[in-house]
């Protein structure tokens, strides 16, 4: 099915053409036609499946349909937990949307508030925002929701689960109440119904796929390893097995700068990215894993949602998360838009609680097997070289002159051997 038939303005259909891509996803197909139709939505479909699209795609031909002349105004407002995300969202409409003239910006925080009130104050059509940076706005009167139109909560389960309901609940109450509401999210909990339901009108609800259960495109492998000899396992994998694209996950700061160190000691070029970093570092980080510069990337679950790059061939757990949820968006990272990816998960002793929750939560025995090619005694490291005793130099045949003393009538004279010393000298030395 070509995006033409589902509803999209030619010039909109040009832009997604110039992106590489021909055809709708399941979810987009599915969700486009009813978004454009003015529907409220709950989007439901696993990570990887194209939600991203499903609800840009509507907003562009929505507003690009406004009518000439009129000021520009924020007339779209997409909430999304991550930086990461916001930039990844950003790009997405400026480029499905070459071929519009519609302006977009994204607003998170970790960089200065200052470029994004003057584009703001010239007019953007749509802010992809962070809650706590837009809340920042909000406060200085830098910028106005009055006019919005369509609201989109992007990873709605995150949100929650990062704390922002509160936030998100502030700003739903600044909006206009007639307006469009698109929530999407990988998994639908309790408590997103709860949310949805107080800000969404009658929503269509689209499920793709199973719920909470990873798309079909990811083989996934689990090995038991404890904790000592992981980086041993890891670094035996990606060299065996000739890995190009690696996203590593660990569940700490720490955990993820110290992994990257090891393996830049390796010889493999990697780079780590988490919360800890500048939103700069951030983001040169996976602009440069994207290009190929970077051939490991280690994260933390922080950063999980916002790392979108194809061609990603391998996700390995380092440690496995202690949420099931993350284990889901973890994954997901490969196996992208059709693409066949593995995902690897080291499961230590002290982890098998959490393989047996994830297995639970996805519906399906996740087993874990030895590595056939990995030798399990770990290597002894390599003994500290002692540095060798010099032996002591022979005693010279010429006697070192010894220093003068003075004699009783004050005269000097050079010693010329040890001499015995006599009770009067000791005497006369200790006065």
């Amino acid at each position: 099915m070509p995006f033409k038939t589902i509803g999209l303005s030619d010039p909109l259909v040009q832009g997604i053409l110039a992106t590489g891509y021909t055809a709708p996803t399941e979810i987009q197909s599915k969700a486009i036609p009813a978004a454009i139709g003015g529907s409220d939505i709950i989007g439901c479909a696993q990570t990887g499946t194209g939600k991203t699209a499903a609800f840009v795609l509507p907003i562009l031909d929505r507003l690009s349909h406004a009518r000439a002349g009129r000021k520009r105004a924020v007339r779209s407002l997409i909430l999304t937990p991550t930086r990461e995300l916001a930039v990844q969202i950003e790009k997405a409409i400026l480029g499905y949307g070459r071929f519009t003239n519609l302006k977009a910006l994204a607003v998170y925080g970790g960089v200065g508030i200052g470029n994004q009130i003057r584009t703001l104050s010239r007019g953007v059509d749509i802010v992809v925002a962070t809650p706590g940076r837009l809340i920042d706005h909000i406060d200085r009167k830098t910028i106005k929701l009055g006019d919005i139109e369509i609201l989109v909560l992007d990873e709605a389960d995150r949100m929650l689960d990062m704390g922002f309901v509160n936030d998100v609940k502030r700003i739903v109450r600044a909006l206009p109440k007639k307006r469009q509401t698109l929530l999407f999210s990988a998994t639908i909990s309790p408590e997103i119904r709860t949310l949805a339901a107080g800000m969404l009108k009658s929503p269509k609800t689209i499920q793709v796929g199973r719920a909470r259960n990873p798309i079909d495109t990811i083989t996934q492998h689990i090995y038991s390893v404890e904790k000592p000899l992981k980086m041993d396992l890891l670094l035996h994998m990606i060299g065996e097995w000739r890995m190009y694209s690696v996203l590593v996950f660990s569940r700490t700061k720490h955990g993820a700068d110290k992994i990257s160190r090891r393996l830049k000691r390796a010889g493999i070029v990697a780079v780590a990215i988490h919360s800890g970093r500048t939103q700069g570092q951030r983001q040169r980080a996976l602009e440069g894993f994207r290009s190929g510069k970077y051939q490991v990337m280690v994260a933390t679950d922080i950063a999980a949602r916002g790392i979108d790059v194809e061609g990603i061939s391998h996700v390995i757990n380092y440690d496995v998360p202690t949420h099931a949820e993350d284990y889901v968006h973890r994954i997901g990272r490969t196996g992208r838009a059709a693409t066949t990816g593995d995902a690897i998960t080291f499961v230590s002793g002290e982890e098998k609680k959490y393989l047996q929750q994830i297995s639970k939560f996805i519906e399906h025995k996740l087993t874990a097997q030895k590595c056939k090619t990995f030798s399990y005694v770990k290597s002894p490291p390599p003994e500290p070289q002692t540095p060798k005793k010099s032996k002591p130099k022979a005693e010279s045949s010429k006697r070192k002159e010894m220093p003068r003393s003075k004699t009783a009538s004050g005269g000097k004279k050079p010693y010329r051997g040890q001499k015995k010393r006599t009770k009067t000298g000791n005497r006369s030395r200790r006065q």
